[in-house]
């Protein structure tokens, strides 16, 4: 399926010590996507105060911020998988990064000369939103270039980490930037975040796969990517469990905020340092996924995560005042780890079992669905919140997590110690 890579430089004893940070070309990789993540995690709190802050912009300006961002999942998701097939991965990678530099460097610049409007927020957020569904479609073809099959998960599992790690210090440095100098200067900070990322791409020395010029139509080879992915039974049954956790997870996201502070109690000022410590979840799924994968295997682990950490998201609604804070962080920090944890088994899977001339085209296809169901959620929360009540809306959302997280189980998951590491002959061309 995957040629076997040469061991990284440094030789075996330095590999047995440090893993893949001894592999110069994952390093650079890294160290860029964690900058990127780092800036990122400042502009999504930075972009809605620029509008709100600089513009005067109410809730729905800001409503079409979020929006604008995930629109182009529903519009470009599936044809990116074949775009990105047929072009250099690390190519697709660094222009994305320029052309998001070049946006989001637009906005403090149009705010020094006083001619900053809202339609050029709208614009950014949704270019912006292009350019990170093709660089997402790239990444995830690009790491099998770079490391052997057997090191996916290890990886995966630095970047999931590292990210996670990015979000908490971004969301941190966001609130300071914005307070002692301005917010268009958080988009400033993303914009060089990006310009970062550029330069480690242009360094790593590995050569890109050949591409194959494939003569077939588009939608043909949309539908071919398609068909593989929904016939075969664990990337059916894994797109299953995360379109359903998607829902749950942005539906209680969307009425958290108003919860925590008018239901739980919470002082505002505490809301912050909550979302951070959930945040830290991340960090320890991400942390925990190889070693766990090493001792109960990829499918046997999953089964277990799935089965005992979602559950504990039920916690989340028994917030309240007090020491009843502990168990919202509890339940959040469970929830946050257990989803990292999940996408890196399940992105290591994918891009190890997913023959290499589908693998853009599957990828794209799973976060098409996985993101179109992210706007439907936040309105059903919102719209539950209004209706039945904050704290009804948590027990409702936190609720789908349960059988959201025994789905994957109605495939041949159940029975497996390891997940397959590519499908059986048959499957391999979906005519």
């Amino acid at each position: 399926m995957t040629a076997t890579l040469a061991a990284p430089p440094g030789g075996p004893g330095l590999r047995s010590r440090w893993g893949l940070f001894a592999h110069r070309d994952f390093r650079l990789l890294w160290a860029g996507q964690t900058v990127s993540r780092l800036g990122s995690s400042v502009t999504t709190v930075a972009l809605p105060l620029v509008a709100v802050l600089t513009l005067d912009a109410g809730p729905l300006a800001t409503g079409l911020l979020t929006s604008a961002v995930w629109l182009p999942w529903v519009l470009f998701g599936l044809p990116a998988g074949v775009w990105v097939g047929r072009a250099p991965r690390r190519a697709v990678m660094t222009v994305c990064n320029l052309g998001s530099a070049a946006l989001f460097a637009s906005v403090p610049v149009a705010g020094w000369f006083g001619v900053l409007t809202l339609a050029q927020l709208l614009a950014v957020a949704f270019l912006g939103g292009v350019t990170a569904v093709f660089f997402d479609a790239a990444d995830q073809a690009y790491l099998p270039e770079l490391v052997a099959p057997e090191d996916l998960i290890e990886g995966n599992a630095k970047l999931a980490g590292s990210n996670s790690a990015a979000e908490v210090a971004g969301r941190g440095l966001a609130g300071l930037v914005v307070q002692l100098l301005s917010a268009t200067t958080g988009l400033l900070i993303d914009a060089v975040s990006f310009l970062i990322a550029a330069g480690t791409l242009l360094r790593i020395r590995a050569r890109p796969e050949p591409v194959v010029r494939e003569r077939a139509a588009m939608l043909g080879q949309v539908r071919e990517g398609l068909a593989f992915l929904l016939r075969d039974p664990y990337l059916r049954a894994f797109l299953c469990f995360g379109a359903a956790a998607n829902f749950a997870l942005m539906g209680y996201q969307a009425v958290l905020v108003p919860f925590l502070v008018r239901e739980a109690g919470i002082a505002p000022g505490w809301v912050g340092v909550l979302a951070s410590a959930a945040a830290v979840g991340g960090v320890l799924g991400a942390l925990a996924a190889r070693p766990l994968c090493r001792r109960l295997g990829t499918a046997r682990g999953l089964r277990i995560v799935l089965l005992t950490a979602l559950p504990l998201g039920l916690l989340m609604p028994l917030a309240g005042p007090g020491l009843r804070t502990a168990l919202y962080l509890v339940g959040s920090l469970a929830v946050v780890a257990a989803v990292v944890l999940c996408n890196v088994v399940l992105g290591s899977f994918r891009q190890s079992y997913a023959p290499p001339e589908l693998l853009t085209r599957v990828a794209a296809g799973s976060m098409f669905v996985l993101h179109a169901t992210i706007p439907l959620a936040a309105l059903v929360g919102g719209a539950l919140g209004a209706t039945i009540g904050l704290r009804a809306t948590m027990w409702v959302m936190t609720g789908l997590l349960v059988p959201a997280g025994a789905l994957p189980l109605f495939s041949p998951l159940r029975t497996l110690r390891d997940l397959p590491t590519e499908p059986p002959r048959s499957a391999k061309i979906v005519g």
